[in-house]
């Protein structure tokens, strides 16, 4: 008992050294955890930070952009009208008074002079203007004018705003432009009242792009101008595919004077800037892959991330490591100890690896081992010690049982009654024959039951009333079992089940085979005990013998244990005849199962 108490600490950890694996593994969980949070949300920190910034960027250049168009274009129209109110071009749209030719081909050269000197101011900007004359029906223009006066040109693009496309007239270049006219008429815009002065500046689509391409030089978009139902005027270097996306995407979502989205386009982010023209009413549009740009910040965030798993496995590998080589070896050792504990010696550990556990292992296997030899030598000794105590009460008994005998023999013999001398007589020779040959601790089912038919003979010749019947299957019959198994358990019956009744007296004996065992009912149909007394009964042949316990009992439970196993024992309850049931049962060895199978293929 010592050394159970010096292993008895190990219980209480089991289930803690159970779970350290568990433990681990959420240890480094619960460490990830904070650092995984406070790292997403420093990244989206960032993101949205450098995401404002770069929109509120963006919108600056592009008003910058934009500015600085309807600053040329203001230039443009502020030329126009100071170009009307020159003294060579009102002498132009005058009377036709002068008859000099060589006066009207120098106002046509000083004007297209001044044209073509506000021209030329820039190169990045290259502008077009036209004088007409509807009372002279003449034009003067900085440029190859093919067409000549048309009156019907001016009345169809006098709207008084810029335009854009060919406005019907075949320059030189047929390249779209934008218009715009101006007259110094005091009458309704778009009227002409037939001596109006019509100034007309225009400047091609290239102007556009010229500046959408020092726009992109300087930065990472791709800017177009935009106007629903007119061709985007794109700049040179501009991603077709991509513009003709957003473009439609602009088609259904119709820009407001300043717009800025985040748009996904084939899976991808991209900032979608937009700001209206002042004098053109066209949307300078500029596309900005966010993705590109915060793609650096991305990869940071996924490199984090791999890293973090990386670690994350890397723990739980070590703590799978940790769990095979030291808690599951400490596992299978408490584990064997318990067993050792529940009685089990024949428990054996093995190890594959050659470390510390596995000398404990080999010297746990030792311990089982010599244990288990000192309780079977124990246990042997107890078993001889109780047969010895059994025989003793028999030898105790067996006179007085003898002496009942004799004394039936004589009253019968005086009575003249033969048949009942001759048959005590034989019985009681059969009985007593069986139970003193004791060479053997084993025998046949089907001799234990010619033993119970002699007893229940003699017993049924002394007491008329008892009637019995036994139902054994053929192939339970050659079953070995320890000797005096059933007689003991029918003795009992006889004793304190029939001679307690004096209503009836029937005893039966059944068996059956059943799921690898072998089973046996003796049933009597005498008082019986309470459910309380049953389950006492059931938990004292689990005990050491006491005083006070029947030694028969007891006796065959740990025969019939230690000879077929711990699966094998005695159980008594209430039995269906109203009076007291023991149940034997035992498992059957495997080679007497394979017998009885040849057997019966034999036969």
């Amino acid at each position: 008992m010592h050394i159970w108490k010096r292993l008895m600490p190990f219980q209480g950890t089991t289930r803690s050294r159970f779970s350290l694996f568990a433990k681990i593994n959420l240890l480094i969980v619960v460490l990830f955890i904070p650092i995984l949070i406070m790292y997403t949300y420093s990244n989206n920190v960032t993101y949205d930070v450098v995401s404002k910034e770069l929109q509120i960027s963006n919108t600056k250049q592009l008003t910058f952009l934009s500015s600085q168009i309807d600053s040329r274009i203001n230039q443009m129209m502020d030329f126009s009208l100071i170009l009307s109110r020159d003294p060579n071009v009102r002498a132009f749209n005058g009377l036709n008074m002068w008859d000099d030719r060589y006066d009207r081909m120098q106002t046509r050269y000083v004007i297209q002079e001044k044209m073509t000197l506000q021209t030329g101011v820039t190169d990045i900007w290259p502008t077009r203007y036209a004088v007409y004359s509807q009372q002279n029906k003449d034009v003067i223009a900085n440029y190859n004018q093919t067409t000549g006066y048309d009156e019907g040109y001016l009345k169809k693009n006098m709207s008084g705003r810029w335009t854009y496309g060919d406005q019907g007239a075949a320059s030189q270049d047929e390249l779209n432009s934008f218009y715009w006219f101006y007259t110094d008429s005091l009458a309704q815009p778009g009227m002409l009242t037939g001596s109006n002065l019509v100034i007309e500046a225009s400047f091609s689509y290239e102007n556009i792009q010229n500046m959408l391409d020092t726009y992109k030089a300087g930065g990472q978009g791709d800017p177009f101008l935009y106007h629903k139902g007119n061709s985007p005027i794109l700049n040179r270097s501009a991603d077709k595919q991509l513009s003709a996306e957003l473009i439609q995407y602009l088609d259904t979502h119709s820009p407001e004077d300043t717009t800025q989205d985040v748009v996904k386009l084939n899976g991808k982010k991209y900032l979608v800037s937009s700001v209206k023209s002042t004098y053109l009413d066209w949307h300078l549009v500029d596309v900005i892959p966010l993705y590109q740009i915060l793609k650096p910040i991305s990869l940071s965030q996924n490199l984090f991330y791999t890293c973090m798993i990386l670690l994350l496995v890397v723990g739980i590998s070590a703590s799978i490591l940790l769990y095979r080589n030291v808690q599951y070896p400490i596992k299978q050792l408490i584990k064997g100890l318990r067993r050792v504990e529940q009685g089990d010696y024949s428990v054996r550990l093995h190890s594959k690896n050659q470390n510390e556990f596995s000398f404990l292992f080999r010297r746990f296997n030792d311990m089982s081992h010599q244990i288990q030899d000192l309780i079977e030598n124990v246990f042997h000794e107890k078993i001889r010690a109780r047969e010895a105590t059994l025989k003793q009460l028999q030898a105790q008994i067996n006179p007085h049982f003898l002496y009942n005998c004799l004394g039936y023999i004589i009253n019968m013999a005086q009575m003249k009654d033969e048949q009942a001398v001759v048959s005590m007589a034989h019985n009681l020779s059969a009985y007593y024959r069986y139970t003193t040959r004791m060479e053997r601790e084993t025998s046949s089912l089907q001799e234990e039951i010619k033993l119970l038919i002699n007893y229940l003979d003699i017993q049924k010749l002394r007491n008329g009333r008892i009637e019995y019947h036994i139902d054994i299957p053929e192939d339970m019959l050659a079953q070995s079992v320890p000797r005096l198994m059933l007689q003991p358990m029918v003795e009992n019956s006889v004793i304190h089940g029939v001679a307690k009744s004096y209503s009836s007296g029937e005893i039966r004996i059944t068996g059956e085979r059943l799921n690898g065992c072998g089973r046996i009912y003796i049933d009597d149909d005498g008082p019986g005990l309470s459910p309380e007394q049953y389950e006492a009964l059931n938990l004292k042949m689990q005990e050491p013998l006491q005083e006070e316990m029947g030694c028969g009992l007891w006796n065959t439970h740990q025969r019939i244990t230690h000879l077929f196993g711990s699966h094998s024992y005695l159980l008594f309850g209430p039995s269906p005849l109203g009076g007291f049931r023991t149940e034997i049962i035992w498992e059957i060895p495997k080679e007497d199962t394979d017998s009885d199978k040849g057997n019966t293929d034999t036969n």
